[in-house]
């Protein structure tokens, strides 16, 4: 598997993990912090960040491609699982 898909992988399951932790924080699930969207919000980018960081240490920032590389492989594909699947949560939950 070459770093383009290594990449790509990382950052999809790290979504699927900040989606579940997002839907945790913004649902209420935990009663001192209440139903709180900006916070879930700010928890998914706090997990994108650390998993950019993680993927660079990982793979070299010249294998990576740079910022366009990490945005195309890493960044993207991160906050489509990530809202799919906290929409997901949150729209099958709450019916």
């Amino acid at each position: 598997m070459d770093v383009d898909a290594k990449i790509t992988a990382i950052h999809s399951l790290a979504g699927f993990i900040a989606a579940i932790i997002s839907f945790i924080v913004s649902g209420g699930s935990i009663p001192v912090i209440g139903k709180n969207q900006a916070l879930g919000t700010f928890i998914g980018l706090i997990i994108l960040l650390l998993t950019g960081n993680i993927a660079e240490r990982i793979f070299e920032r010249e294998e990576v491609g740079g910022f366009k590389g990490w945005l195309s492989n890493g960044v993207l594909p991160f906050i489509f699982i990530w809202f799919m699947v906290w929409a997901i949560l949150l729209t099958t939950t709450t019916i």
